[in-house]
């Protein structure tokens, strides 16, 4: 996985919470962008025309909210090449 993966993400929000511990466990890294506590990163993801937490980007592909399977999938983690058979 070679694209930069960002996530703006807000306080006491159980998504966010959720994404990161999904990336987490499939030992993505990530940059978080706390919008409650910087205003900065509130208008840099306001300018995307996003309003609401969690919001991951994946190089220029902005994923909204929790989707785990989209997610999987812009990562290019249900890739069948990123699995080895062994015969």
């Amino acid at each position: 996985m070679d694209k930069k993966v960002i996530i703006y993400i807000s306080n006491n929000n159980l998504e966010s919470r959720r994404l990161m511990d999904q990336l987490d466990d499939w030992k993505i890294y990530y940059l978080t962008k706390n919008i409650s506590e910087d205003k900065e990163n509130l208008r840099q993801l306001q300018e995307y025309g996003i309003f609401s937490t969690p919001a991951t980007f994946v190089g220029d592909t902005a994923i909204l909210g929790f989707q785990k399977k989209k997610l999987k999938q812009t990562l290019g983690l249900d890739n069948p090449s990123h699995y080895r058979t062994i015969l």
